[in-house]
């Protein structure tokens, strides 16, 4: 007997033990010299030292691009690596996998990157994949992966075994993994293990203090640990978890697979663990019908049947939802709306977006997760992790005027120690008096943005200005206890230390995020084709009083946006949309030349007005990812809230204070 999962037999079944992984197939280098490509695709086999420099940072839109979130069945089998971009072309075509027999992928570091896509390990599961080595792996890319039972491997000594044909057993690819994991993997997937063992569940939430000195996210999750008969009841890094989850959200994306997934394993009616606790959003694509890259697919209709499906699995079980407006746009994007209207410090958040630590600006620990471990979720109530440990970013001085925390960021993601992987899977825990001088809103980009540095999540105690926040934001007298702050002596995976007061403004060039360099360094400044200021990074109260400084400035200077040059501005949340009507924004942006957008992920997904239309187009964005074929096929570099629109004005990348400089007169 075969266990099959997701549509594909992966494990031979030995008397009802799965012993064996079963890899007939050849082996795809996803090399970094295209021809090399050309050549396995038309047949011809590598080496691992004929493959040469390996491609890192293949991030989940070059495996499968945006416009696919609309399949989740077998179609996907045609789409791994499609959006792969080598030596300026994509040279990975539809079918290639699958027609190529291949059953094993090899990468660099940082393998599956960006979002909590879970269709990309899906589609390689779907292609005939199953199993990938790589040098690293980014955190929800690996645990979705696992929930599918497609098996990943950073052990490069398999390549060759594997080419000699050598059986695998299973326990020997399980040996580095967690308890959680492998037990996981033995299952064939996380909702079979979750309903074989749910009955298996307790609440640990009662564990005495041990008197060991935390870091927050540590206690948080202390207070939230669930046991089962694979989890240890002290937590310790590394460990595979499960906690509670006070707030669980996915968006349209999401709801019609995982209702698919729901009713496969489960049968209908469902019974859902505390319904109230969770919250779906058609945020993502309701700018479709604007979409480029959706447009050009013909995938207008198929979107259509994904929106509904979702809809209809909201309505089926009365689950609480942020829907779409009338006319364009929709009610907000769905971490921003969680950090505005429902997270508390000390809470755990868990959603279907990588960018839902968003929330960790107020003292919870958000963090993403595929449509696997949502669905798991929404029947058990717990979510599945691994321990992570905490790096802390303490930051000294305060940031200069005319520097945001989308500078601090694309400076922290430039940092050689990040680029080489030292946050992969930690909490980034935010401090020092450079932090205690920021707003909420500020702190939301550094959070949100932890997700393009590799971390689990991101997180700054709660303090005055939470409290002001939640004050001012919902009308809320909340009170911090005790506990909800790092201990003295608490320990720390690394610190790293860094003076705000010496930071100037910073682009990052396109293709990857870690690009970052300062503005002033870049000589010949790009000329502009499009301008975008929004997302879930930059379509929040104060980034728009960013966006109206820059550009009330241009008018009382007799300056708008050049006539070459489309300027964007797409708002966060209806909170934020009404906000800069009570400040009387908008008649400013209209007369400045841009246009605006109502709430919406839109371009940052590759969804919506502000995306390129051509290779040879630039775009200056203040979207947290500029990844190959994220925002359409141009050039996408990223900046702060000022640089974008002052670059708007300008005509070229330029910062509010060059564009200040050239004007003053």
């Amino acid at each position: 007997m075969a266990w099959l999962v997701c549509g594909g037999p992966i494990l031979a079944d030995n008397g009802g033990v799965m012993a064996e992984l079963d890899l007939q197939g050849r082996i795809l280098f996803l090399t970094a010299d295209p021809l090399l490509l050309d050549r396995q695709l038309g047949g011809g086999d590598l080496t691992l030292a004929e493959a040469g420099q390996l491609r890192d940072d293949v991030s989940t839109d070059e495996i499968t691009p945006a416009h696919v979130v609309t399949m989740w069945d077998d179609r996907l089998a045609s789409i791994p690596y499609i959006g792969l971009k080598v030596g300026g072309r994509n040279p990975i075509g539809l079918d290639a996998v699958k027609n190529g027999d291949f059953a094993i992928t090899v990468a660099g570091s940082r393998y599956g990157k960006g979002s909590s896509r879970e269709h990309s390990p899906l589609s390689e599961l779907r292609a005939g994949v199953r199993l990938v080595i790589a040098t690293s792996f980014d955190r929800i890319y690996r645990q979705n992966a696992d929930n599918i039972g497609l098996f990943t491997s950073t052990d490069f000594g398999l390549i060759e075994r594997l080419q000699k044909r050598e059986v695998i057993d299973l326990e020997e690819l399980l040996v580095s993994r967690d308890p959680v994991e492998a037990a996981v993997l033995r299952s064939g997937g996380l909702l079979r293990y979750g309903r074989e063992r749910i009955s298996l569940i307790g609440d640990a939430s009662e564990l005495p203090n041990d008197g060991i000195p935390k870091a927050l996210a540590e206690k948080i999750l202390d207070r939230h640990q669930i046991v089962t008969a694979d989890t240890a009841r002290v937590l310790q890094p590394d460990a595979g978890a499960f906690v509670r989850a006070d707030w669980r959200f996915f968006h349209e994306a999401y709801g019609g697979m995982i209702a698919q997934m729901l009713h496969d394993a489960f049968g209908r009616p469902l019974t859902l663990h505390d319904p109230t606790s969770v919250v779906a959003f058609e945020d993502h694509f309701s700018y479709r019908h604007r979409s480029i890259a959706h447009l050009k697919a013909g995938n207008l209709s198929s979107l259509h049947d994904m929106v509904e499906a979702h809809r209809k699995f909201v309505g089926e079980y009365g689950l609480r939802s942020h829907g779409t407006l009338a006319g364009e746009g929709s009610e907000g994007i769905s971490h921003a709306i969680i950090t505005e209207r429902y997270a508390l410090p000390g809470q755990v958040v868990t959603g279907t977006d990588s960018h839902t630590t968003h929330s960790g600006a107020l003292g919870c620990l958000a963090f993403g997760v595929g449509s696997t471990d949502m669905a798991n979720a929404l029947m058990t109530g717990v979510v599945r992790l691994k321990a992570p440990e905490s790096i802390r970013i303490e930051l000294a001085g305060s940031l200069p005027s005319g520097v945001t925390a989308k500078d601090l960021v694309l400076h922290l993601l430039a940092t050689p120690r990040i680029k080489a992987g030292a946050g992969l899977g930690k909490v980034f825990e935010y401090a020092g008096p450079a932090i205690a001088g920021l707003s909420t809103d500020e702190r939301a980009t550094l959070t949100n943005m932890t997700a393009e540095l590799g971390g689990f999540t991101g997180i700054v105690a709660p303090d005055i200005e939470t409290l002001r926040f939640l004050r001012e934001r919902r009308g809320i007298d909340f009170v911090i206890e005790p506990w909800m702050q790092s201990d003295p002596g608490a320990k720390y995976a690394e610190t790293i230390e860094f003076d705000c007061s010496k930071l100037t403004p910073i682009v990052a060039r396109p293709g990857d995020t870690g690009n970052g360099v300062p503005l002033s360094s870049i000589v010949g400044r790009p000329k502009v084709d499009i301008a975008y200021g929004g997302s879930c990074t930059a379509g929040k109260r104060e980034d728009f009083d960013h966006y109206h400084a820059v550009l009330s400035w241009a008018v009382s200077h007799g300056l708008r946006v050049k006539p070459n040059v489309a300027l964007f501005l797409q708002i966060g949340t209806t909170d934020v949309r009404d906000y800069c009507a009570a400040k009387g924004y908008l008649e400013a942006f209209e007369q400045a030349g841009a246009e605006i957008l109502q709430p919406s992920c839109g371009a940052c997904i590759n969804c919506g007005p502000g995306t390129s239309a051509a290779a040879d187009q630039v775009t200056i964005s203040a979207i947290n990812r500029n990844f190959p074929g994220r925002s359409g096929p141009g050039q996408v570099w990223l900046a702060s809230p000022p640089t974008v629109v002052a670059s708007a004005i300008a005509g070229e990348i330029v910062s509010f204070d060059e564009l200040r400089e050239r004007y003053h007169a």
